[in-house]
Parts: structure tokens; C-alpha cells; sequence
């Protein structure tokens, strides 16, 4: 039987970290970069637990700049 996984892309160059995105996650795959900054100064979104991903798209449904992606990956067993 297939599975399905999540992936989660974002832009930290274009993110703003307004932590909308940490939030609306349902299994808490997202975090605001603690110590590091983007170019614009500020502390952007990363993928803190990768694996949990479900790939339901409810971060990028809230980003209000568009610089989050999720992919749906399908492990078939083989």
C-alpha cells in the first residue's frame, strides 16, 4: 500500500516571518529561525521537523507572501 508524505518548501529570503504559517500547522512541522535573520531582517519560517509533514497545505493556504510550498510525495513500497 501507498504511502503519502508532506514536503514543505519555503523562501526564506522572501519571508517575513510573520508566523502565521507556525501556527496554522497541524503537526507543528514549522518554526520561526530563532538566531538568523534573512536579508530583509527577519527571523524567517524553516522546516524545524520535516518528517511530520502531511503535506495538508494549511501554511501555504495562510502565507500571505506566497513563499511557502508543499508537496505531496507517495512512497509506493518498492
Amino acid at each position: 500500500m501507498a504511502k503519502v508524505y508532506g514536503a514543505v518548501t519555503i523562501d526564506g529570503q522572501r519571508c517575513k516571518g510573520c508566523d502565521l504559517c507556525v501556527v496554522a500547522c497541524p503537526t507543528d512541522v514549522l518554526l520561526l529561525q530563532p538566531k538568523e535573520v534573512n536579508d530583509r531582517g527577519y527571523h524567517y519560517a524553516f522546516a524545524a521537523n520535516p518528517d511530520a509533514c502531511i503535506g495538508c497545505a494549511a501554511c501555504a493556504t495562510v502565507c500571505p507572501d506566497a513563499c511557502i510550498e508543499v508537496y505531496r510525495v507517495v512512497d509506493r513500497g518498492e
